[in-house]
């Protein structure tokens, strides 16, 4: 059998096994042929494949929905204005939506010194919350540094790095408004954005290199926070702490 025929007979297997059935699948062929850089509108109940949702980060190229628009509306709270995502997005200046609040205890130091001109290529400015030598530290104080930017609106975005990224990442997510994630590759960065609405990310520099790093922290700021169904559970999350936060 001709390669095509045989890849047409396996979509049509799987689409049977996973009970799809008209639903429109994007696939890697279908983002190689797309123009690089560009958007791509699909079906909202659109099967994405992983191959296709990488090679779209690799290319560029932004995955829309169909309903996106309309739904990133409800979800943003536009005709919600208790919505406590919508209040903490409008209170961003500009200038701190394009500020990166970074820091590290000492095992974070060199990634973080490393990836620092990475974020300025990507058109970013930073806040560097420390340490600034390789002496020990302890990693929480630097992890709420961050955290706190990020939480008074200063800074749109965090990135803590210590030795395993696990410590940084509880400390963070102690300080109310702020979700954050620990991403060891780039399926975690997009899908804490994505589906988490993330907005620290932790590193852990004893288990990433800096290339996978980088590729990480550019990944995890392209991807947008995603609406609806996202957002709703994103919502709960923050209900659930205002329920422990005190005046």
């Amino acid at each position: 059998m001709e390669r095509d025929a045989i890849e047409a007979l396996v979509r049509q297997t799987v689409e049977r096994a996973l009970g799809l059935g008209q639903k429109a699948i994007v696939d890697a062929d279908m983002v190689q042929n797309w123009p690089e850089g560009s958007n791509l509108t699909i079906a909202p109940d659109a099967i994405v494949t992983p191959l296709a949702r990488q090679m779209a980060l690799e290319r560029k190229i932004a995955l829309v929905s169909a309903e996106s628009n309309s739904a990133a509306t409800r979800s943003s709270g536009h005709n919600n204005p208790k919505s406590p995502i919508a209040s903490r997005k409008s209170s961003i200046s500009a200038e701190a939506e394009k500020t990166v609040a970074i820091g590290a205890d000492h095992g974070g130091y060199n990634l973080k010194e490393q990836l620092k001109p990475v974020l300025i290529k990507l058109g970013y400015a930073i806040a560097d919350c420390g340490t600034h030598s390789t002496d020990s530290v302890d990693y929480p104080d630097y992890a709420y540094a961050v955290a706190r930017l990020v939480a008074d609106g200063k800074a749109a975005n965090g990135i803590i790095i210590d030795g395993a990224g696990i410590g940084s990442c509880m400390t963070a997510n102690k300080v109310p408004g702020i979700r954050a994630a620990l991403c060891y590759d780039q399926s975690t960065a997009v899908n804490s954005r994505e589906h988490n609405h993330a907005n620290v990310l932790t590193l852990g520099a004893g288990l990433i290199g800096f290339n996978l790093a980088a590729q990480i922290v550019e990944t995890w700021l392209a991807t947008p926070f995603g609406p609806d169904r996202h957002a709703r559970r994103v919502a709960k999350i923050t209900q659930i702490e205002q329920r422990y936060t005190r005046p």
